[in-house]
């Protein structure tokens, strides 16, 4: 007795088998019970991107945490090359995280590597009027050895044009006068040796008897300073005496004001009483001299004159 299989039902069987082994594998593929959520970040780049392909690791601190998803240049400035990463949910990208390109090994295969993000620095933000998160850039170690070695390049051309003009055959007659005029100075030093070392042996006794006078000259020195400090104290002493003699005048003006304002008064009153007597002694010796009797008998009465009375008679 044969058994019939239905082969309709084995083929819809390895037909489904055959789905649920690509799903599965499609779905470990893209992570499976591991899988996690990413958020977007823009990086603009304004350097060459040689060696970044799509899908090349972004690592912060040296640990994988996204992708490279997008690499396009900028519509409006092609030196630029905007760069989007998908980066692990939850990764600390802050707004000091800087992006810069690195090269692993000697593949040449470019990665993005993040780093700084201070502990309290705030989380980065997506600005007004951007579609993503735009983390800053710096320059890849290649570009700024490219910057050195293009300025030393520079320098080095620089240099060689200055060397070049120094060497010049102007400059080289000019250098070689000079060599001579150093030899001939130098044959003319050495034919006044002698003079020359005579002048040094007059000059080392000069110093010495310089420097005897100059001990001689100490005594002498301090003696002039004691002299000075002397002649600053009499100084200080016409001075004090200067200033006593001008209180001393003072005091005397002070005094003669009072004198003249109290004693020339009663003088001038004693003058005029003295003057007064003058007067009066002055007569009497004038009638004295008319009727001496007068001084004995008194004075006697005078006649009247014609139409003159007694009373009226002084």
């Amino acid at each position: 007795m044969e058994t019939k299989v239905n082969l309709g039902l084995v083929g819809a069987f390895v037909l489904a088998l055959g789905a649920a082994l690509v799903g599965a594998v499609l779905w470990l593929a893209s992570g499976g019970l591991w899988q996690q959520s990413y958020d977007l970040y823009q990086a603009v780049e304004e350097e060459s991107v040689a060696g970044l392909n799509l899908n090349a690791p972004v690592k912060y601190n040296g640990v994988e945490i996204g992708k490279v998803r997008s690499i396009a240049l900028d519509p409006q400035d092609p030196q630029r090359v905007d760069l989007l990463l998908a980066i692990v949910r939850g990764s600390p990208i802050k707004q000091d995280t800087v992006a810069v390109l690195k090269a692993q090994g000697l593949t040449g295969i470019a990665y993005v590597e993040l780093s700084g993000g201070a502990r309290d620095a705030p989380p980065l933000q997506t600005l007004p009027g951007a579609r993503y998160p735009v983390i800053a850039t710096k320059s890849s170690l290649s570009t700024r050895l490219e910057n050195v070695l293009t300025r030393v390049l520079a320098k080095l051309d620089s240099t060689s044009d200055n060397v070049s003009a120094f060497l010049s055959a102007d400059n080289q007659r000019a250098f070689s006068r000079t060599l001579a005029d150093i030899a001939q100075l130098s044959h003319s030093l050495a034919a006044r040796g002698p003079v020359i070392d005579r002048a040094i042996a007059d000059a080392g006794s000069t110093l010495h008897h310089t420097a005897a006078s100059s001990a001689q000259l100490e005594p002498a020195l301090q003696a002039v300073e004691r002299s000075a400090a002397s002649i600053e104290r009499m100084g200080n002493a016409v001075s004090q005496t200067s200033q006593a003699a001008g209180a001393t005048v003072k005091g005397i003006g002070t005094d003669m004001q009072r004198f003249g304002a109290e004693t020339l008064p009663e003088l001038e009153r004693l003058l005029g009483e003295l003057s007064v007597l003058s007067a009066s002694l002055k007569r009497l010796s004038e009638q004295t001299e008319r009727a001496p009797s007068g001084l004995v008998f008194g004075r006697s009465a005078t006649r009247a004159g014609p139409g003159e009375t007694n009373e009226s008679k002084p």
